[in-house]
């Protein structure tokens, strides 16, 4: 049960309807972490600024989506898992890859490198040492993609934590637990 009731857009404000009509154009649908996150529109326009920012970076869809899968996974948000699931799929990841991710890994070599490095960013609080980030540019990442996979990180422990509190019903399928946790 959500702690923060999602806000509607017939009883939004004329800024978060702004935000709302703006969401559902692009996606086709208002997820309830948007409609929540509106509650303040300068949080909602936060989030969607800093996702839309990184979405025109230099990584890659599926990165990224393995990038919140293995955050998500250590952060047992089920909202986020159940969400980056569904779009990981819709940019190519399989059910596989997607079971993988959420481990912090995958078979793509330079992939699982970052994931890798992804734990321990959230495990150990980006207290990683010289020889992580060299491993990540050994893998073939430039400074500048090193800087995007910190930022999707701090992007989606801001969506977990977000969740944590206020509780959102999941409107995407909802993802299964592993068998194994991370």
């Amino acid at each position: 049960m959500p702690r923060i009731q999602a806000v509607r857009p017939a009883n939004a404000s004329p800024q978060a309807a702004d935000i709302l009509t703006g969401v559902k154009t692009k996606m086709g649908m208002i997820p309830n972490i948007v409609a929540t996150m509106a509650n303040s529109p300068a949080v909602a326009n936060a989030y969607l600024a800093f996702s839309g920012a990184l979405a025109g970076g230099s990584l890659a869809p599926i990165l990224r989506e393995q990038i919140a899968l293995t955050v998500g996974e250590s952060n047992q948000c089920y909202y986020c898992l159940s969400a980056h699931s569904a779009i990981g799929k819709k940019v190519g990841l399989t059910e596989d890859d997607v079971a993988q991710a959420r481990q912090g890994t995958a078979t793509n070599a330079k992939h699982a490198v970052a994931l890798e490095f992804v734990r321990k960013l959230v495990e150990q609080r980006a207290n990683v040492t010289d020889e992580d980030v060299e491993r990540v540019r050994d893998a073939g990442f430039t400074d500048g993609e090193i800087g995007e996979i910190v930022a999707a990180v701090a992007l989606n422990i801001f969506t977990n934590y977000f969740n944590h509190v206020a509780g959102p019903e999941i409107d995407f399928p909802v993802a299964a637990q592993l068998a194994t946790a991370v």
